[in-house]
């Protein structure tokens, strides 16, 4: 059993935590250390670690104040040389390379996005839950087995992205972007016929765009194929 929270997910600031009863884990820190204290309800000392994927500041707008607080943070070395970090409570970690954190056993992975060494995310807790969080990507590689939980980015589909340009409601150029530093409903899809979604129970969808996603859309395309309940923050 896993308890999955969302404070904040998109363009302005993403923050969840995931608790399997025993470790509660905080993955991204894209809002005010104000809005986190709160989110967290001013019970840090019970925080396993915070999980950070890349540099972006809607993904780690709060990590220096987290570091003076004494919470250890999770990031690729990438990451910390774009922060321009220097802290003992920095732990830096490597694609490939599996780490302890509580009853939690973490796989980190690459992905694609536009920023230097941007990770996703296999969390496994001594529960027996297996967890994905992958976001700010536009493919992931790699195959997964036996998940029983799915946080992952699906940012726009390609109908609403395209309407958007026709329209002139975006730049062409922003277009090119988007599709290459996030991921679509349409990979999304693919991915979900490429792995084994035989054991998962849920399914959150992260990352909407607010301009150029269609959340009835999204919803209705997820659950048509997966058959899984969704979640949409």
């Amino acid at each position: 059993m896993v308890e999955i929270k969302t404070f904040a997910s998109g363009s302005k600031g993403n923050m969840y935590t995931v608790f399997d009863g025993k470790t509660k884990l905080m993955l991204e820190a894209g809002i005010s250390i104000k809005e986190i204290k709160k989110a967290l309800e001013f019970q840090t000392s019970n925080l396993g670690g915070v999980l950070v994927s890349h540099a972006h500041l809607d993904h780690s707008k709060s990590v220096k104040n987290l570091l003076k607080m004494g919470i250890n943070v999770y990031l690729s070395q990438g990451t910390k040389d774009t922060l321009q970090l220097d802290n003992h409570r920095i732990k830096v970690i490597k694609s490939k390379e599996q780490f302890r954190i509580g009853t939690w056993t973490i796989l980190p992975f690459d992905v694609q996005h536009d920023v230097n060494e941007p990770l996703g995310f296999l969390l496994q807790s001594d529960n027996g839950s297996k967890m994905l969080f992958a976001t700010d990507t536009y493919y992931v590689k790699y195959r997964f087995t036996g998940l029983t939980h799915i946080l992952i980015e699906c940012n726009y589909d390609q109908q609403t992205l395209d309407e958007n340009v026709e329209s002139g409601r975006i730049h062409p150029a922003m277009r090119k972007r988007v599709m290459k530093s996030h991921f679509s409903l349409e990979n999304l899809l693919e991915f979900f016929k490429a792995n084994d979604l035989s054991k998962v129970e849920e399914i959150h969808l992260l990352h909407l765009s607010d301009g150029n996603s269609n959340t009835e859309r999204i919803f209705k395309a997820v659950a048509r194929q997966t058959g899984k309940m969704i979640f949409i923050p």
